[in-house]
């Protein structure tokens, strides 16, 4: 098959052999490397005519064979993360000679790099296949935690940080990548949220194996080492899984047979994403920088990122409540719990509830909000009601899953949307880069100055929801009102128009220049803005 395709007027040319369909002699030739990977599998199948006890199979097939290793890899993250929040407590401050503000350097310097890695990861995560990318970097993020347990000074834990941040930057936008690939826009908020759930599930193991490894006696080892050591050796473990059974999207999945690929590929098609496309397009990555929508998710993941500064800090505020060190690491397990129970409220709600996610953000928010309002007003007496009020400030978790769900379902263009993630993420990075700085030993044991800034943070982010989704909205009124006053036969400049229920006349051409195969309009990786078909969920 050669590597062209074209974009026809059934009403100008001849009839194909292979499709009992028309194709111009002049029409228009676009190569194949511009089109989805998607796009040669399904050329000329009826995607229509999928049975949809069949879908229902094919879905449940692809949940166990690509979610339990994204939660598992999910857990991990999280975990090592926050390891440096409960090694605080079990004796790195002492160890390792650090300062408060030094400390708080920690976590800045995790996510300046974390900022500074993410172009650069995401032009490999489209160049190169996805899993393999990922499995790189879970590898190299597994090594270097171990290597903390080496470190015992300012230098040396800067110095793995740095190299951590760099490895774990690909996780999060390759994850997102991947989800939109498998999934349906209704489909990803669940399943973005079944992965985000490892969060809480990792707070509370982190919290057990801290516990345990607080009773470890060793004259070799601390157990804030113990502990880098064990989720170092876990993770390492989980790279090798990953290499061998984590697949690179559905055209090559090695557990679905090539039927089940096709059905795998027509259960997205109404996303109107495509699958992915390894050839970078400048134009899409020009329009990624004038969408308004990008700027706006950026400055949602940095505004609500501020608050992550709490998982690090978390450990040290708890026992700074007037609970004992190993009160402070039994009870991080209900953080978990909290964080579990908000995103599972969030996401059923979302998926249930039309039109409503903006709406479950902002209710997330208004929960967080009041719980920070309760830490600064209540009296340091009162340390259980601080300690409540802290779970609550535990609801800001969930909207972030929303809009990670969200930001998938409204960009199309294999570039765009790889672009548009990786400024996502920047302005997660940025968020959590200057988190830490607010934690000052000055404002202790209260800290009001920090709860202050991230509740200020927390209502600009729902404010950001509300915005976007009004956004949004005109953009579906705008194309609504623009399909009801172009007649079906004009074509726009720049534009596919759709046809016969959204496959535009594009056809895959063989060695002699024949069609072969009719290719949805959802798989010639168009843009959101370029297919004007494209409708924005809410």
């Amino acid at each position: 098959m050669s590597s062209t395709a074209s974009l026809t007027d059934p009403e100008k040319g001849a009839a194909s052999p292979h499709l009992g369909c028309t194709t111009p002699h002049d029409a228009k030739r676009v190569a194949l490397s511009d089109v989805d990977v998607a796009a040669e599998l399904i050329a000329g199948k009826d995607l229509d005519a999928i049975d949809a006890a069949e879908a229902r199979r094919v879905l449940r097939k692809i949940d166990w064979h690509i979610l339990p290793l994204m939660c598992l890899i999910f857990l991990l993250q999280y975990a090592d993360k926050n390891a440096l929040g409960q090694s605080a407590v079990l004796g790195l401050l002492q160890d390792a000679h650090l300062s408060q503000n030094q400390y708080n350097q920690l976590g800045t310097i995790f996510y300046v790099f974390y900022l500074a890695a993410e172009f650069p990861q995401n032009f490999a995560l489209q160049r190169f296949p996805v899993a393999k990318v990922l499995t790189v970097n879970i590898f190299l993020w597994a090594v270097l935690l171990l290597c903390h347990a080496a470190a015992k000074s300012f230098a040396a834990l800067a110095t793995v940080r740095t190299f951590l941040a760099l490895a774990e930057s690909a996780i999060m936008p390759g994850f997102i990548i991947v989800t939109g690939m498998f999934y349906t826009r209704e489909e990803a908020v669940r399943r973005v949220g079944a992965w985000f759930l490892m969060d809480g599930i990792a707070i509370i193991v982190l919290g057990f194996v801290a516990f345990g490894v607080a009773h470890i006696k060793s004259t070799n080892f601390e157990p804030w080492q113990w502990l880098n050591i064990i989720f170092g050796l876990i993770t390492l473990v989980a790279s090798v899984l990953f290499w061998f059974f984590f697949p690179d999207n559905p055209t090559t999945a090695w557990f679905l047979t090539p039927s089940e690929r096709v059905v795998a590929i027509a259960r997205v098609r109404s996303n109107q994403t495509g699958i992915e496309n390894k050839h970078f397009k400048k134009a899409q990555l020009t329009e990624c920088l004038k969408d308004p929508k990008t700027w706006l998710w950026f400055l949602y993941a940095a505004f609500s990122s501020v608050s992550n500064s709490l998982s690090n800090q978390r450990a040290l505020i708890v026992a700074q409540f007037g609970f004992t060190p190993l009160q402070t690491t039994l009870l991080g397990c209900v953080d978990g719990a909290v964080l579990i129970l908000a995103v599972l409220l969030a996401t059923a709600l979302a998926t249930r509830v039309p039109r409503a996610r903006a709406f479950v953000a902002v209710g997330g928010y208004a929960v967080a909000l009041l719980g920070g309002v309760l830490v600064n007003v209540l009296p340091a007496r009162r340390k259980v009601g601080l300690l409540c009020a802290y779970w609550l400030a535990g609801g800001s978790f969930a909207p972030f899953v929303i809009a990670l769900a969200w930001v998938g379902a409204c960009t199309a263009g294999h570039t765009k949307r790889v672009s548009t993630n990786a400024l996502m993420i920047v302005g997660y990075a940025l968020g959590n880069a200057v988190g830490p700085q607010p934690w000052k030993a000055k404002y202790q044991p209260r800290n009001h100055v920090p709860w202050t800034a991230i509740c200020i943070c927390w209502a600009v982010s729902g404010l950001i929801m509300l915005l976007m989704r009004w956004y949004l909205a005109r953009e579906n009124r705008a194309r609504d009102e623009e399909l009801a006053s172009i007649s079906p036969a004009f074509e726009k400049e720049g534009e596919v128009q759709a046809e016969n229920n959204g496959s535009a006349e594009v056809y895959l051409q063989g060695a002699s220049g024949e069609a072969v195969g009719k290719v949805d309009r959802a798989f010639l990786d168009l843009t959101d803005i370029q297919n004007r078909e494209f409708r924005y969920v809410l």
